[in-house]
């Protein structure tokens, strides 16, 4: 299945050693026509690195070509096409994905999932560069580009015999590898005020983000990756209110992690102008787990400690407020009014 083609290609964003290391290889990939493989977990930006390659040297279209689609009867016939009376229902000649690719770029997403017949006559066209409609005797030439993606371990799946080893070999050229975002996770800041100046235009401009969500979203695992937190981050933009940006506006396994880094960590309190330690003189312990058949948190009097027991509460309520406020022993209205006092809505 074809996706349409995007306008503009994204930049990649970051300046981490292992992004650096990845524009140097698209680079060097776009000076050249030669098989390209993507390797890396999903989300990591695959599609991105092929637009940018084709991009460096914009020759004819890019076509994408999502091999997870293509299933049934008909995967031959989206791919390269098919002549009319080949089959019931070919009342017309039709082109395929690659022939529209002819002088450009055929980008093959997720090539661990083609099926083995598919294999066998994707291995033509990369070795050959020739193909066959459907329903026809005559093979055509085509030049074009070929970049392959996949999350999956090739190798494991060439040994498992699932993917054919010669077509292993045709495609892994100029391997490309993309970190996951974890392991980038300089990056993430960056990543995010690029994602939400993007997506949260107003009116009177870009909203900032606070210096402490970023740093507690910069802590998170992204298993997601660049993916994951492009789409919190639209969320976020789509539900904020009043102009102000808001944990509440995240996905729930987000909010917690936030309130659990904003419980935690005594830096995220100073970025946010709460002071690290107790100076009100407060001796009590933040949070309070009663031994009673439903547990209450009790508030210590400190802002310092106040906070992290309503993160703690939070967190452990995945983020229900009202669970959380019963919790403490506050009602909603307070709960609420102090999260607002403390950054957290």
């Amino acid at each position: 299945m074809m996706r349409p083609e995007a306008g503009n290609c994204h930049d990649l964003v970051g300046c981490s050693p292992a992004i650096e290391a990845v524009r140097r290889m698209i680079a060097k990939a776009a000076r050249n026509r030669l098989p390209v493989l993507l390797l890396g977990e999903s989300g990591t930006g695959k599609e991105v690195v092929a637009r940018s390659i084709h991009a460096a040297n914009p020759l004819g279209q890019f076509v994408p070509i999502d091999c997870g689609s293509l299933v049934g009867t008909l995967m031959e016939s989206e791919l390269f096409g098919h002549v009319k009376g080949s089959f019931s229902g070919a009342v017309a000649d039709k082109k395929g994905l690659v022939e529209l690719a002819d002088g450009g770029t055929a980008f093959f997403d997720e090539i661990g999932d083609l099926p083995p017949e598919m294999q066998v006559k994707l291995l033509r066209l990369v070795q050959e560069r020739e193909y066959r409609a459907v329903g026809s005797l005559q093979w055509r030439k085509v030049d074009l580009r070929i970049i392959a993606a996949t999350h999956r371990h090739l190798e494991e799946e060439v040994l498992r015999g699932r993917f054919r080893q010669d077509l292993y070999y045709r495609l892994n050229v100029l391997p490309i590898r993309l970190p996951a975002l974890r392991d980038r996770a300089e990056d993430i800041p960056l990543l995010v005020r690029h994602f939400w100046a993007r997506s949260a235009r107003l009116d009177t401009g870009v909203l900032e983000l606070p210096a402490d969500m970023v740093t507690a979203l910069a802590s998170y695992d992204w298993p997601g990756n660049v993916r994951e937190l492009l789409h919190a981050i639209e969320r976020m933009a789509a539900l904020h209110s009043e102009g102000a940006w808001s944990a509440a506006d995240l996905p729930s396994q987000l909010q917690n992690h936030i309130y659990a880094s904003l419980a935690g960590a005594s830096e995220l309190e100073l970025a946010a102008g709460v002071g690290a330690g107790c100076d009100a003189g407060c001796e009590a312990a933040p949070f309070e787990i009663l031994p009673a058949a439903a547990p209450v948190v009790s508030l210590a009097q400190c802002d310092v400690c106040q906070r992290k027991a309503i993160a703690t509460a939070l967190v452990s309520t995945g983020g229900e407020r009202a669970r959380a406020a019963r919790l403490l022993g506050i009602g909603r209205t307070t709960l609420h009014r102090k999260m607002k006092k403390y950054g957290m809505v």
